[in-house]
């Protein structure tokens, strides 16, 4: 699913235009991206939430000549999902299956 596939589903399931869904969503996502370049976390109950994950400065190695390189420090956006979302995702157990009855072999007669 893209944006517009989401913008386009909104859409239909609250009846609105999807030129009014857009600027809703554009707004949300630029809040998010606002408040993580001040390190803040954001928190969607149920949802998930949005942190800042500082990555420290490290020595790399150029796969192309095997030289070393130094990266540099960075952050990035994670996103942990929720208990909603991850309920959600729980694919349903499928019934154990019995074991094959194994046959005794005939009992010996005795003479």
């Amino acid at each position: 699913m893209n944006t517009s596939d989401l913008i386009a589903q909104i859409a239909e399931t609250t009846s609105r235009p999807k030129a009014e869904v857009k600027e809703i969503l554009d707004a949300a996502l630029d809040t998010i991206v606002a408040a993580a370049k001040k390190d803040e976390d954001v928190t969607l109950t149920g949802f998930g939430k949005f942190a800042v994950r500082h990555l420290a400065a490290r020595t790399g190695r150029n796969p192309a000549t095997g030289e070393s390189i130094e990266i540099a420090a960075t952050r990035k956006l994670a996103f942990t999902a929720g208990k909603g979302v991850k309920d959600a995702l729980v694919l349903p157990k499928k019934p154990a299956k019995k074991a094959p009855a194994t046959k005794k072999p005939p009992a010996r007669k005795r003479a």
